[in-house]
C-alpha cells in the first residue's frame, strides 16, 4: 500500500487549471497614481502617456500559484500511512470488544478502532454484528453500520472481568449459522480461564478471517490482596507486562480519599506479582478505606477495604482471677499481651459471670475469649448462644476447670473426655509432644511449624467421624490441639491446652500471637448481627457504593443486586454484583474485582487452530496533511496580501499627507483584518479529516520503540538462542568478549550482545547473527528458517558454527553437521568455498591466513565468488560484496568467551594464547567485513596493500 493517499482524489483535477491561473495572475491593473490638482498638468500627462496593463512579478505569480496548489491539495485531503479496507466481503463484519476494567485506560482508541472497522463495512455495504464482553445484556444481531455505530457510542468500560465465552455464545445465536466475513476481536490482552473455550466457540463461527486487535492493556496492574499484619499492611499486586523491572507506589486512603500512608511495589524483571508493606500504626491502619495504585485509574488498581480490616472488640473472661503479684501465672496475661496491638480489649468489672457476661454482650464484642472456664451460670448460656447465632466468635482455652467440666457443655466444639492427659513425667509413658504441620483448610494454613513448642498437658476429644474436619491444629501424635465448630452464623474455637505456660510453652511463642490474631481477624468487626438476622443463613447486603471502571466509588447502585455473603466467605464480583461496598453506612462488606492470588497473564492466540492476525489499535499510523496544507495556504495568503499592500504604497510615509496617511494606514489595517478573518473562516469551516485520528496520551510512542531506537543507534552482536542454557551462555559470553576486544582494538564500540528468538524477534537490526549448531537443541520451525532465509536475502549474514572441528560440510561426519545440513536444506544458499587467501576477510583489519577458534583446522566457508555469478540461486552477495553465509567448525564463541572478570571461560585446543589472539583477530576481521563490505578489494587500495605486504 502507498504511504500517501488522497481521500478525495477528484479534487486534484483542479491542478489542470493552474496554467490558466498563471496567465490570469500575470495580468495586474495599472498602479493608481496621485497627481497635483493643476488641470493643465493633468491633461498634459494624460495626452502624453498611454496606460497599458503591466505584468506582475514572476515571484508574486509563483507565490499565488503555490497558494492555489496548497488549497487544492488540502481539499483533496492527503493522508500519510493510510489505512486500507482489509475486510473480507464474503460475510458480515463481527466485532467482539473487551470492555472490562483493563480497557478503561485506552477506551477512546478502542472505540476509534472499532468505528474505523464499521466505516469500512459501511463502504463495502456489509452488515455489522457487535458484542461487548463485559455487558450483562447482549444484542449482537447483525444490522446496519449506523446501528452498530450507535451501539458503540452507547458502550462504556465496565468494572468487571470480561466474560468472553458468554458474548461469543450470544454472537453464535445471533448469527444463526451465517458465516462472518471478518471477525475482529478488540481485546484487552489479558488471558481468562476459559480462553480455550472462547477460541473454540469463535472458530465454530467459521469466519473467513480472524483478527486480534490488542490495545495498551500491557500496562495493566491490579491489586489482588491486602492483609493487615501485626506491624504493617501487606499489599499484593499483579501486572500484565513482565518484560522489565517496574516500580509503583500504592497509597492507603481514608473514606474521604486522603492518603494516610504509602508503600512501593518493586516488580522484578519477569515477575508478574509483587508485594509491599504499608507501615503505619495500627490505629491509623484501622482507618484505611481503600488501597490505590498511584497514577492508575482503573477498577483493578483500587482495592476496597471493609469492616474486616478494622479493629475488633474482644472481651476476656477468666475462671480464676489469680494473683496480681504473680502476673505470669494469670490465665489472661499472655492473651492480653498478644491481642493488645490488634484489638480493643475489654474485661468484666466484677467476677460474677452471671452479671459480667450480659454486660459484655451488651457492648457487642466481635469475640469473647474464655480462659479455663468449666461451668457457666445457667442464665448466661442462652444469651451466649444467641450471640453466637448472630455471628459472634467464642474462643476457649482448656485448664483444670474445663477438664473437670461435664461432657454435655454446649459451648465446646467437640465432645471432651473428662480429665486431662499428662505427657511426660514419672507417671506417663509418653513424652511432651510438638506441633504437627497446620492443615491447609484452617486459618493457620501457611504458618511455619514451630519445632520448639511442646505440650505437656491437654484435654482429649472423643473420636468422631468429623473430628479431623474440625481440627485446625494438632500435635505430632495426631491428637487435636485446636478444634472448631460452626454455630449458625457464629463459631466456637477451643485450644485443648491452657492460656498460660503451665500446660505448654505455646503462650510464650510468637505462634501464639499469630494464631490469636488470625482467629480474631476472622471474627466479624461489628460483632454479632442484628437480632432480626436469619439464623444460620447468609447475610444479604444491599449495594451501598459501587466502583466504576475508572476506580471511583459512586452512589449509583441501580445496576447491582443485593449480595448474600456467608460467614467466612470472600464474595466474588459478577455481573449482578459489581465491585463495591455492600451494606449500610453502619457496616459493609467489600467486593473487589479480582480474587486473591490472581495473576495476570497475556492472552494467547496460539489456542486457536488457525492463524490469527495480530495488530494494534488505530489512531497513530494514519496522519492527515490537510491541517498543515491549510495552514500553509493561510500563511501564503497572508504573505501575498502584505506584498500587495506594500506594492500599492500602503506602508509608505510621505510628508504633507496627514489625512491620506491615516486613510492609508486604516486601509492597511482593514486589509490585514480581512486576511485574518478569511484565514479564521477557513480554519473553522474545514471538514473533519477522515483518517487523522486524535492521538491518545502515550500513543505517540508505541511499545518497543525505545528498543528499536537503541538497536539502530548502537551496533549489537546477536546470537541465536538454541534453548540449551550452556550453549546460549557461551554464545553470550563469547560475543561479549569479542565486543570488548573490538572496543579495545578498534573504533567500533558495540553494545551488549543480544539473544534472538528467530521465530519472532526482528532480525534486520543486526549485521551478523552467530548461530551455534547443536544437534540436541530443538529443530527450528520452517517459519523460523524462512525468516533467516529472508534475513540473508536482505543483506544480512549468518555465521553457522558447528563447534566440532570438522573441516568439510559433506558426509554427515558429526551430529551437529547433520543438523546444519537439515537447516540448510530449507534455504537456497549459494555455492560455498573455503575462504581464499586473497579474500577480503583475510585483510579487512588484520592480515590473516586462517580463522581459528577454540579449535583449529576447520576452514571458514564463504560464498564462492566466481560460481556465484553463474548460479541460479537468488541468495548471493549483496551490493557490498558481503557473503550472506559463513560456516565454521572451530567454535568461535568458545574462544571469545570471557567471564565477568574478563578471564577466558574455555581453553583452546591445544592450549595456546596466540591461538586465542588469532581467534579474536578473526572475529574483528569478520565484523569489519560485515560493516565495511568489499571496500578493501577496490583497486584504489591495491598499491597501498601491496606496499605494506612488501611486494
Amino acid at each position: 500500500m502507498s504511504a500517501l493517499a488522497f481521500t478525495t482524489p477528484a479534487i486534484l483535477l483542479g491542478l489542470i487549471a493552474l496554467p490558466v491561473i498563471w496567465w490570469l495572475l500575470r495580468l495586474t491593473p495599472p498602479r493608481p497614481k496621485t497627481e497635483v490638482f493643476p488641470p493643465l498638468r493633468i491633461l498634459a500627462t494624460v495626452l502624453q502617456r498611454e496606460e497599458t496593463p503591466s505584468q506582475s512579478p514572476w515571484w508574486l505569480t509563483l507565490l499565488r500559484m503555490l497558494l492555489a496548489a496548497a488549497i487544492i491539495f488540502a481539499l483533496a485531503d492527503p493522508v500519510l500511512n493510510p489505512r486500507g479496507n482489509s475486510l473480507d466481503t464474503s460475510g458480515p463484519l463481527v466485532l467482539l470488544v473487551d470492555n472490562g476494567w483493563a480497557s478503561s485506560a485506552d477506551w477512546e482508541r478502542r472505540t476509534q478502532t472499532a468505528r474505523l472497522l464499521i466505516d469500512d463495512a459501511e463502504r463495502a455495504d456489509l452488515p455489522v454484528a457487535i458484542a461487548f464482553t463485559a455487558d450483562a445484556a447482549q444484542e449482537p444481531a447483525p444490522g446496519t453500520a449506523a446501528v452498530a455505530r450507535d451501539k458503540l457510542a452507547a458502550a462504556s468500560p465496565k468494572p468487571l472481568v470480561p466474560d468472553r465465552l458468554r458474548a461469543v455464545n450470544a454472537l453464535r445465536e445471533a448469527m444463526n449459522g451465517r458465516r462472518p466475513g471478518t471477525l475482529a476481536f478488540v481485546t484487552d490482552g489479558i488471558a481468562a480461564a476459559n480462553d480455550g473455550e472462547t477460541i473454540a466457540a469463535l472458530e465454530t463461527l467459521n469466519p473467513a478471517g480472524m483478527r486480534v486487535i490488542e490495545g495498551d492493556g500491557h500496562g495493566a496492574v491490579a491489586v489482588t490482596d491486602a492483609t493487615n499484619n501485626s506491624t504493617a499492611m501487606a499489599v499484593t499486586a499483579t501486572r500484565l507486562s513482565t518484560a522489565s523491572a517496574q516500580q509503583l507506589t500504592v497509597d492507603a486512603l481514608d473514606p474521604q480519599g486522603r492518603a494516610l500512608a504509602s508503600g512501593t511495589l518493586q516488580f522484578a524483571p519477569g515477575a508478574a506479582t509483587a508485594t509491599t508493606e504499608i507501615t503505619a500504626p495500627y490505629e491509623l491502619r484501622n482507618d484505611f478505606a481503600r488501597i490505590n495504585v498511584e497514577g492508575l485509574a482503573t477498577a483493578g488498581a483500587a482495592h476496597l477495604l471493609d469492616d474486616g480490616f478494622k479493629r475488633r472488640r474482644v472481651a476476656l473472661i477468666s475462671g480464676d482471677s489469680g494473683n496480681d503479684m504473680q502476673p505470669l501465672l494469670l490465665p489472661l496475661y499472655y492473651i492480653n499481651r498478644a491481642l493488645s496491638p490488634y484489638a480493643d480489649i475489654i474485661e468484666p468489672r466484677n467476677a460474677d459471670l452471671a452479671t459480667s457476661i450480659p454486660e459484655l454482650l451488651a457492648s457487642n464484642p466481635s469475640a469473647i475469649i474464655m480462659a479455663d472456664i468449666g461451668r457457666l451460670p445457667a442464665g448466661v448460656y442462652a444469651p451466649l448462644e444467641q450471640w453466637l447465632a448472630r455471628g459472634g466468635t467464642l474462643i476457649r482455652f482448656a485448664g483444670p476447670r474445663l477438664a473437670a467440666a461435664p461432657a454435655d457443655d454446649p459451648l465446646v466444639p467437640v465432645t471432651l473426655r473428662q480429665g486431662e492427659r499428662a505427657l511426660g513425667g514419672a507417671m506417663s509413658w509418653s513424652e511432651p509432644q510438638v506441633l504437627a504441620d497446620f492443615p491447609a483448610f484452617g486459618p493457620f494454613a501457611g504458618m511455619p511449624r514451630a519445632t520448639d513448642i511442646t505440650v505437656s498437658r491437654q484435654v482429649l476429644a472423643e473420636p468422631t467421624p468429623d473430628l479431623a474436619e474440625r481440627t485446625w491444629a494438632s500435635l505430632a501424635d495426631g491428637t487435636p490441639l485446636v478444634t472448631t465448630k460452626d454455630v449458625e452464623a457464629g463459631r466456637i474455637v477451643l485450644f485443648h491446652t491452657s492460656a498460660e505456660a503451665t500446660w505448654s510453652n505455646l503462650p510464650l511463642s510468637g505462634n501464639f500471637v499469630e494464631m490469636l490474631r488470625r482467629l480474631v481477624q476472622m471474627a466479624r468487626a461489628g460483632g454479632a448481627t442484628a437480632p432480626g438476622a436469619a439464623a444460620g443463613a447468609a447475610i444479604t447486603l444491599p449495594p451501598y457504593r459501587l466502583l466504576t471502571a475508572n476506580g471511583i466509588l459512586t452512589t449509583e447502585t441501580g445496576t447491582a443486586r443485593p449480595i448474600a455473603i456467608a460467614a467466612g466467605q470472600t464474595p466474588v464480583a459478577s455481573f449482578d454484583h459489581p465491585p463495591g461496598l455492600y451494606g449500610t453506612e453502619d457496616g459493609y462488606s467489600a467486593v473487589n474485582l479480582l480474587a486473591p492470588k490472581t495473576v495476570l497473564a497475556p492472552f494467547d492466540t496460539a489456542l486457536a487452530g488457525r492463524a490469527m492476525q495480530r495488530e494494534g489499535l488505530a489512531g497513530g499510523e494514519a496522519v492527515s496533511l490537510r491541517p498543515a496544507l491549510f495552514a500553509a495556504a493561510f500563511a501564503l495568503l497572508l504573505l501575498d496580501s502584505l506584498v500587495v499592500l506594500f506594492m500599492n504604497g500602503a506602508f509608505s510615509r510621505r510628508p504633507g499627507r496627514g489625512p491620506g496617511k491615516s486613510r492609508t494606514a486604516g486601509s492597511a489595517a482593514a486589509a490585514i483584518m480581512a486576511v485574518f478573518g478569511f484565514g479564521l473562516a477557513l480554519a473553522l469551516l474545514q471538514p473533519t479529516p477522515s483518517f487523522a485520528q486524535e492521538m491518545a496520551p502515550g500513543a505517540a510512542a508505541k511499545p518497543g520503540d525505545a528498543q528499536i531506537l537503541e538497536r539502530l543507534d548502537t551496533t549489537h552482536l546477536a546470537y541465536v538462542q538454541t534453548g540449551e542454557a550452556d550453549v546460549d551462555r557461551i554464545s553470550e559470553q563469547g560475543l561479549d568478549g569479542l565486543s570488548q576486544f573490538l572496543t579495545y582494538r578498534t573504533t567500533l564500540e558495540p553494545g551488549a550482545p543480544v539473544g534472538l528468538d528467530i521465530s519472532k524477534d526482528e532480525l534486520s537490526f543486526y549485521p551478523i547473527i552467530y548461530w551455534p549448531i547443536s544437534a540436541s537443541a530443538p529443530m527450528p520451525s520452517q517459519a523460523s528458517i524462512s525468516r533467516i532465509d529472508a534475513y540473508m536475502r536482505n543483506g544480512g549474514t549468518v555465521l553457522f558454527d558447528t563447534r566440532d572441528q570438522f573441516s568439510s560440510l559433506g558426509g554427515g561426519t558429526s551430529a551437529n553437521g547433520q543438523r546444519l545440513q537439515e537447516i540448510l536444506a530449507n534455504i537456497d544458499i549459494p555455492p560455498l568455498e573455503p575462504t581464499p587467501e586473497n579474500h577480503v576477510l583475510t585483510r579487512t583489519f588484520y592480515l590473516l591466513k586462517d580463522f581459528p577458534g577454540r579449535f583449529r583446522g576447520s576452514p571458514l566457508w564463504v560464498e564462492a565468488r566466481q560460481d556465484a555469478k553463474n548460479t541460479g540461486s537468488q541468495l548471493s552477495s549483496s551490493g557490498d560484496g558481503v557473503t550472506p553465509i559463513l560456516i565454521t567448525g572451530n567454535d568461535f564463541a568458545g574462544a571469545w568467551a570471557v567471564d565477568t572478570q574478563g578471564n577466558s571461560v574455555l581453553p583452546t585446543v591445544p592450549p595456546d594464547d596466540m591461538q586465542r589472539e588469532y581467534a579474536y583477530r578473526a572475529g574483528v576481521n569478520i565484523m569489519m567485513y560485515m560493516l565495511t563490505g568489499n571496500y578493501k578489494a577496490d583497486q584504489v587500495h591495491v598499491p597501498a596493500l601491496l606496499e605494506r605486504l612488501g611486494q
